[in-house]
């Protein structure tokens, strides 16, 4: 019955399949259900009769599940008031009806390859254009490379470790691999299922001889405290005055014998750290302002925290942004460099097209007189005691071989993020793609948020401590180790275009050999 619904309502169909292979990610993270609805969608693109239907199925799929996998993106509008609210009900559909191009390219590559029930080369197929459409996703238009398929993964340790072989596109396509290989059974492929053997029997050793690479803790080794002081969305405002700063103080604890690490949010600070800046800009004065941080610190304590950066013109008028880490020290002193968010949010951060955008009554969802601006790109931060530190600001973390800085590998990734905007559905989903690079790249990262989720990965993406959403309180850990550099973490989504590669030079092959 379930096949001739798929055969009869094919569009309909991929609609539902779409939005049910969605719950394979957080927080339901039912990824058995992801694959057999990608198995079934596989099915029902086979069976288009011409290319457009094709294109059409896949674009159908990719509705459901971008609306449902990115529902949260509605809460972003709660806060604003430059527009209606009522439109961030509209806006998760608005990003799927554009997202879901890439599943119809890939459905589209894929049918190219197809056979009246489908066959090997339309599965091998389906694999490697599904690769290169989430890439293409995370770079056009700045990338929107929000839950690529593979971070389904993130809760099965031995399958998510492949991401250090190949990093996270790729590790997609070979979910493609397995699902379309349920298709395959009914005619007993032997080559598959041998395929599929070595390949699991690989996972196996990788995440076995990764695991064994990570050595413990000593006792007396430096700590990191992440502070999450639980600051819903419209109460950031407190900022500017002695609540913020309180909730901040109470929740970094005492200097102890170790050196401490404390790290805080993006957005919780909303005074201006740096000095010489007119004064006209300044609600506090800036260095009173760090010597009350500064107060919480013992002498080889260091404290990270998101800020906000001004520009100005000749003039001496604020004109453009930067978000922003500071680096403080025990003496109240700002560090020698800042850390300037480069990947901005579309939307969010900066409006595209205002020319066009702002007539419409569009504007950003974060509130400001001007747009940010990008910094530089991956860096790291020199912190006494703590070697170099990497910073990805939020969104930023989510961009698989775009997080480190290659010329200088980092000890650990500091990752502040605001997931106040994101609902139920968004900090659990950002904080498996921050696990996700942790694996990929051998390195330990610490999310510190405003309300949650906040907490210290291990360089394995095992979660070592964690504030959950909506709760207010600390984590203090001693500093993780990190992993050996991974292979992906020395070539990067190169590997994935050679896997990509691989796949569809061998679904041509099997196809030649077959005609």
């Amino acid at each position: 019955m379930a096949l001739t619904f798929l055969a009869r309502r094919p569009v309909l169909s991929s609609v539902l399949l779409g939005a049910a292979a969605a719950c394979g990610f957080a927080p339901l993270q039912l990824w058995w259900l992801t694959i057999a609805c990608f198995a079934l969608w596989m099915l029902v693109v086979n069976d288009a009769p011409t290319l457009k239907a094709a294109l059409w199925r896949g674009w159908s799929f990719g509705v459901g599940h971008f609306t449902i996998n990115n529902n949260w993106f509605q809460h972003a509008f709660d806060f604003q008031d430059k527009m209606p609210s009522v439109l961030g009900y509209a806006a998760p559909l608005a990003l799927a009806l554009y997202l879901a191009v890439y599943p119809a390219i890939a459905a589209g590559l894929a049918w190219k390859m197809r056979e009246d029930r489908p066959g090997a080369a339309f599965v091998l197929a389906f694999a490697g254009a599904w690769i290169g459409s989430e890439w293409l996703r995370s770079v056009v238009f700045t990338g929107y490379a929000w839950d690529p398929l593979g971070v389904i993964w993130v809760p099965v340790q031995p399958v998510a470790h492949v991401a250090t072989l190949v990093g996270t596109y790729a590790l997609s396509g070979l979910t493609m691999l397995l699902a379309g290989g349920l298709l395959l059974l009914p005619r007993r492929a032997l080559p598959i299922g041998a395929a599929g053997g070595g390949l699991l029997a690989l996972l196996g050793a990788q995440w076995m001889s990764y695991r064994g690479a990570v050595e413990p803790v000593a006792a007396d080794h430096p700590v990191i405290r992440v502070v999450q002081p639980n600051v819903p969305q419209d109460e950031r405002g407190e900022s500017d005055g002695e609540m913020m700063l309180a909730r901040l103080s109470e929740l970094s604890g005492r200097p102890g014998r170790a050196p401490r690490l404390i790290v805080w949010p993006e957005g919780v600070i909303r005074d201006y750290l740096e000095d010489g800046y007119p004064a006209y800009a300044y609600a506090t004065e800036p260095a009173f302002l760090r010597w009350r941080m500064a107060r919480l610190l013992g002498p080889r304590d260091t404290l990270l925290t998101g800020g906000t950066a001004l520009q100005f013109d000749s003039a001496g008028n604020a004109v453009t942004a930067t978000n922003s880490v500071f680096a403080i020290d025990p003496a109240g002193r700002l560090g020698k460099e800042r850390y300037d968010k480069a990947h901005l949010v579309p939307y969010g951060e900066y409006l595209p097209m205002p020319w066009l955008l702002k007539p419409l009554g569009l504007d950003r969802l974060v509130p400001g007189a001007f747009d940010f601006v990008e910094g530089p790109g991956p860096r790291a931060l020199d912190v006494p005691g703590f070697g170099a530190v990497g910073v990805q600001i939020c969104y930023e973390i989510i961009f698989s071989g775009q997080v480190v800085n290659g010329a200088r590998r980092p000890r650990i990734l500091f990752n502040p993020s605001n997931d106040a905007w994101f609902g139920k559905w968004g900090p659990p989903q950002h904080l498996a793609q921050a696990r996700m690079r942790a694996i990929e790249e051998g390195l330990p990262i610490v999310r510190a948020t405003p309300n949650g989720i906040s907490a210290v990965i291990a360089a394995d993406g095992t979660l070592l401590g964690t504030v959950p959403h909506e709760k207010a309180g600390a984590i203090e850990v001693p500093l993780p180790p990190a992993g050996a550099p991974t292979l992906f973490s020395k070539l990067g989504n190169w590997l994935a275009g050679i896997v990509m590669i691989l796949l569809g030079g061998t679904a041509i092959a099997i196809r030649r050999r077959a005609r």
